[in-house]
């Protein structure tokens, strides 16, 4: 099977590519573990939740330079424009919605560039991705 001997480095990579702004899902490698049975369920969770955390505030590391290097005109598209109002509006809990497809990676991007605080930034992001997978486990056990 693809994933002998290194499904946890897999699961890893896919969810951090996942919470970047590259094109990419980690649920169906995480679906396949957790269905095999191979791995603990809080070992598969801590490892994609610390993967795609880490790829989310890699985004957000990216907006922050994004905002030194563009100010307030960068941000031309219209999910950008929404990630932003929601930033404003609702402050770092927003970033809670950091693993909603699409928009997620927008808000990330975003909260680097409204320099939210990064301990806030992780707190938000990771709790918000640990839920989201917590209920993928769930769904496949």
């Amino acid at each position: 099977m693809i994933f002998e001997g290194s499904g946890l480095w897999a699961l890893f990579l896919s969810a951090f590519l996942a919470a970047t702004l590259l094109p990419g899902g980690s649920e169906a490698v995480l679906a396949i573990l957790a269905v095999r049975g191979e791995y603990d369920p809080w070992t598969l969770l801590a490892v994609a939740s610390a993967g795609n955390t880490l790829g989310g505030m890699s985004t957000w590391g990216f907006g922050r330079l994004f905002g030194w290097w563009y100010p307030a005109s960068g941000f031309t598209r219209p999910r950008h424009q929404r990630s932003i109002r929601w930033l404003q509006q609702w402050g770092s809990p927003a970033l809670l919605l950091s693993w909603v497809p699409v928009v997620g990676d927008s808000l990330c991007l975003a909260g680097g560039w409204l320099r939210v605080h990064w301990l806030a930034a992780l707190v938000w992001i990771a709790i918000g991705k640990t839920a989201r997978y917590g209920v993928i486990i769930y769904a496949a056990s």
